[in-house]
Protein backbone atom coordinates (compact mmCIF):
# COMPACT_ATOMS: atom_id res chain seq x y z
CA UNK A 1 0.00 0.00 0.00
CA UNK A 2 1.18 3.56 -0.58
CA UNK A 3 1.37 5.83 2.46
CA UNK A 4 1.62 9.60 2.21
CA UNK A 5 3.18 11.35 5.18
CA UNK A 6 5.56 14.14 6.14
CA UNK A 7 8.55 14.03 8.44
CA UNK A 8 9.86 17.31 9.85
CA UNK A 9 13.44 17.60 11.10
CA UNK A 10 15.71 20.07 12.83
CA UNK A 11 19.17 20.08 11.25
CA UNK A 12 21.97 20.76 13.71
CA UNK A 13 24.76 21.13 11.15
CA UNK A 14 22.81 22.80 8.41
CA UNK A 15 25.15 23.62 5.61
CA UNK A 16 24.03 26.04 2.97
CA UNK A 17 24.56 23.43 0.24
CA UNK A 18 20.97 22.31 -0.18
CA UNK A 19 21.75 20.52 -3.45
CA UNK A 20 24.25 18.23 -1.69
CA UNK A 21 21.72 17.50 1.07
CA UNK A 22 19.05 16.59 -1.46
CA UNK A 23 21.53 14.37 -3.32
CA UNK A 24 22.46 12.57 -0.07
CA UNK A 25 18.77 12.03 0.76
CA UNK A 26 18.10 10.64 -2.71
CA UNK A 27 21.09 8.29 -2.51
CA UNK A 28 20.03 7.10 0.97
CA UNK A 29 16.64 5.93 -0.30
CA UNK A 30 14.49 9.04 0.00
CA UNK A 31 13.82 9.13 -3.75
CA UNK A 32 10.09 8.89 -2.91
CA UNK A 33 10.13 12.15 -0.93
CA UNK A 34 9.63 15.77 -1.86
CA UNK A 35 12.06 17.84 0.24
CA UNK A 36 11.33 21.28 1.63
CA UNK A 37 14.18 23.39 3.00
CA UNK A 38 12.51 26.78 3.21
CA UNK A 39 13.44 27.56 6.81
CA UNK A 40 17.07 27.64 7.86
CA UNK A 41 17.98 24.61 9.95
CA UNK A 42 14.77 22.76 9.11
CA UNK A 43 13.93 19.97 6.69
CA UNK A 44 10.51 18.66 5.74
CA UNK A 45 10.11 15.57 3.60
CA UNK A 46 6.76 14.58 2.13
CA UNK A 47 6.89 10.88 1.36
CA UNK A 48 4.74 8.70 -0.88
CA UNK A 49 6.16 5.36 0.28
CA UNK A 50 5.10 1.82 -0.61
CA UNK A 51 5.20 -0.53 2.37
CA UNK A 52 3.36 -3.43 3.98
CA UNK A 53 2.18 -1.18 6.83
CA UNK A 54 2.19 2.46 7.87
CA UNK A 55 4.64 1.65 10.64
CA UNK A 56 7.02 0.04 8.15
CA UNK A 57 6.72 3.10 5.88
CA UNK A 58 7.53 5.53 8.70
CA UNK A 59 10.34 3.47 10.16
CA UNK A 60 12.04 2.87 6.82
CA UNK A 61 11.79 6.56 5.93
CA UNK A 62 13.29 7.59 9.27
CA UNK A 63 16.13 5.09 8.78
CA UNK A 64 16.78 6.42 5.26
CA UNK A 65 16.91 10.02 6.46
CA UNK A 66 19.29 9.03 9.25
CA UNK A 67 21.62 7.45 6.65
CA UNK A 68 21.77 10.77 4.82
CA UNK A 69 21.76 13.16 7.80
CA UNK A 70 22.73 11.26 10.93
CA UNK A 71 22.40 14.22 13.31
CA UNK A 72 18.96 15.39 12.18
CA UNK A 73 16.39 15.56 15.01
CA UNK A 74 12.90 14.36 14.15
CA UNK A 75 10.46 17.03 15.31
CA UNK A 76 7.08 15.87 14.01
CA UNK A 77 5.33 13.33 11.80
CA UNK A 78 2.22 14.19 9.80
CA UNK A 79 -0.65 13.59 9.40
CA UNK A 80 -1.54 13.72 13.07
CA UNK A 81 -2.84 17.01 14.46
CA UNK A 82 -5.84 18.23 12.47
CA UNK A 83 -8.40 20.99 12.56
CA UNK A 84 -12.01 20.69 11.44
CA UNK A 85 -11.14 21.69 7.87
CA UNK A 86 -8.47 18.98 7.63
CA UNK A 87 -10.76 16.32 9.04
CA UNK A 88 -13.61 17.38 6.75
CA UNK A 89 -11.37 17.04 3.69
CA UNK A 90 -10.42 13.50 4.67
CA UNK A 91 -14.05 12.51 5.19
CA UNK A 92 -15.28 14.28 2.06
CA UNK A 93 -17.63 16.82 3.59
CA UNK A 94 -17.76 20.53 4.31
CA UNK A 95 -16.30 22.00 7.47
CA UNK A 96 -19.76 23.25 8.44
CA UNK A 97 -21.30 19.78 8.08
CA UNK A 98 -18.48 18.27 10.15
CA UNK A 99 -19.03 20.88 12.88
CA UNK A 100 -22.74 19.96 13.00
CA UNK A 101 -21.93 16.26 13.28
CA UNK A 102 -19.32 16.86 16.00
CA UNK A 103 -21.69 19.11 17.98
CA UNK A 104 -24.65 16.74 17.62
CA UNK A 105 -22.50 13.79 18.73
CA UNK A 106 -20.54 15.61 21.41
CA UNK A 107 -20.70 12.77 23.89
CA UNK A 108 -19.11 10.27 21.49
CA UNK A 109 -17.11 12.43 19.10
CA UNK A 110 -13.41 12.43 20.08
CA UNK A 111 -12.35 15.18 22.44
CA UNK A 112 -10.11 17.83 20.98
CA UNK A 113 -6.50 17.69 22.14
CA UNK A 114 -6.52 21.49 22.03
CA UNK A 115 -9.65 23.54 22.41
CA UNK A 116 -9.24 27.01 21.08
CA UNK A 117 -8.86 28.83 17.83
CA UNK A 118 -8.36 26.52 16.09
CA UNK A 119 -9.32 23.40 17.99
CA UNK A 120 -7.18 20.39 17.13
CA UNK A 121 -7.77 16.64 17.18
CA UNK A 122 -5.64 13.63 16.51
CA UNK A 123 -6.67 12.83 12.94
CA UNK A 124 -6.67 9.09 13.68
CA UNK A 125 -9.22 9.55 16.50
CA UNK A 126 -11.57 11.51 14.28
CA UNK A 127 -11.22 9.17 11.30
CA UNK A 128 -11.78 6.12 13.54
CA UNK A 129 -14.96 7.72 14.86
CA UNK A 130 -16.24 8.22 11.31
CA UNK A 131 -15.41 4.62 10.36
CA UNK A 132 -17.33 3.41 13.44
CA UNK A 133 -20.30 5.48 12.31
CA UNK A 134 -20.41 4.10 8.77
CA UNK A 135 -18.51 6.76 6.85
CA UNK A 136 -16.02 5.88 4.13
CA UNK A 137 -12.45 6.75 5.10
CA UNK A 138 -9.26 6.01 3.20
CA UNK A 139 -7.66 3.04 4.99
CA UNK A 140 -4.10 4.18 4.26
CA UNK A 141 -4.79 7.64 5.70
CA UNK A 142 -6.32 6.15 8.84
CA UNK A 143 -3.37 3.81 9.30
CA UNK A 144 -0.66 6.42 8.66
CA UNK A 145 -2.33 8.98 10.93
CA UNK A 146 -2.42 6.42 13.77
CA UNK A 147 1.26 5.57 13.21
CA UNK A 148 2.19 9.28 13.08
CA UNK A 149 0.33 9.84 16.36
CA UNK A 150 2.32 7.07 18.05
CA UNK A 151 5.57 8.52 16.74
CA UNK A 152 4.69 12.05 17.88
CA UNK A 153 3.77 10.71 21.32
CA UNK A 154 7.25 9.19 21.61
CA UNK A 155 8.86 12.43 20.40
CA UNK A 156 6.99 14.41 23.06
CA UNK A 157 7.66 11.86 25.81
CA UNK A 158 11.42 12.01 25.13
CA UNK A 159 11.35 15.69 26.03
CA UNK A 160 10.34 14.89 29.62
CA UNK A 161 12.84 13.94 32.26
CA UNK A 162 12.39 10.48 33.77
CA UNK A 163 11.66 11.99 37.19
CA UNK A 164 9.04 14.38 35.82
CA UNK A 165 7.47 11.62 33.75
CA UNK A 166 7.09 9.42 36.86
CA UNK A 167 5.53 12.27 38.83
CA UNK A 168 3.03 13.02 36.08
CA UNK A 169 2.17 9.32 35.70
CA UNK A 170 1.49 9.09 39.45
CA UNK A 171 -0.66 12.20 39.32
CA UNK A 172 -2.76 10.83 36.44
CA UNK A 173 -3.22 7.35 37.99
Amino acid sequence: MEYIFTLKYRLHDHASDHEALIDRLFEAGCDDALPGIGQSGRLALEFAREADSATDALESAIADVRKAVDNAQLVEALPDYAGLTDIAEHVGMSRQNLRKIATKNGSTFPAAIHEGNPSLWHLSDALSWFVEHGYAVDAATLEISAAARELNTVIQARRLSVDRSRKLEALMA
